[in-house]
């Protein structure tokens, strides 16, 4: 089987009815977003960021995976499909996807303030001040918050270099470092990117589907049968 590596971002989400930080117009209560996801957010006001990582939570439970997120599932019956996602949510896992890595953390996880190897499922969408680890410290969100470093990266780099195709869905490649992983490909590895604004990716086998992640993945799905 044929090693299809997908890259995902908030696009695809978005389907699903999930707002962006850009959809919010860089506002949340009248806090900038920005400002509540940041290690100095946490120490100033973390009751302030659990809220704002309690909504993002509840949204999530009333969302469904669209087509697009069933589509790249339904891949792994011809190739080996591993997702990189961008995004927090768990619409890849729940639509089918068995192997995501999840570049930015996962919103329906918690981890201790003390111990970053201590990680706990949630089971519900509320995460509040007194909610702590078997080491008796506060829960923060399982979330890289700007300003952290990224440490999915050097296995989503790895992946990426194993690649025998790459897709881009639902990302503008402007966030870095997850924008620098299409530069990681073999030679000659052909790359998909689905997209309706066109982010530019410079390499001489690039194929783009200017569509929405819905319809753009069963225009690829079309595509790829041509290499399989």
């Amino acid at each position: 089987m044929k090693k299809l590596v997908i890259l995902s971002g908030s696009g695809i989400s978005q389907e699903s009815g999930l707002k962006t930080f850009r959809d919010m117009g860089g506002l949340w209560e009248n806090y900038d977003v920005t400002e509540v996801a940041t290690p100095e957010a946490w120490e100033r006001d973390p009751e302030l960021v659990l809220r704002f990582y309690n909504e993002r939570r509840k949204q999530l439970f009333d969302a469904k995976p669209n087509g697009g997120h069933r589509g790249i599932a339904e891949l792994e019956q011809w190739f080996d499909v591993h997702v990189i996602t961008q995004n927090v949510d768990n619409l890849h896992e729940r639509a089918g996807s068995t192997k995501v890595t999840h570049l930015h953390g996962e919103l329906m996880k918690a981890r201790s303030t003390i111990d970053s190897y201590l990680i706990y499922e949630l089971e519900h969408w509320q995460l509040k001040l007194g909610d702590l680890c078997e080491k008796g410290s506060q829960l923060r969100p399982h979330i890289v918050w700007f300003g952290e470093a990224v440490p999915e990266i050097p296995r989503a780099i790895g992946i990426v270099q194993q690649a025998d195709i790459l897709v881009v869905i639902g990302t503008s490649l402007a966030v870095y470092p997850a924008a620098s992983l299409v530069n990681y490909v073999k030679k000659g590895t052909p790359i998909f990117v689905v997209d309706p604004n066109r982010p530019e990716v410079y390499n001489e086998n690039v194929t783009y589907i200017e569509k929405k992640a819905e319809i753009g993945v069963k225009i690829l799905k079309e595509e790829l049968e041509k290499l399989n």
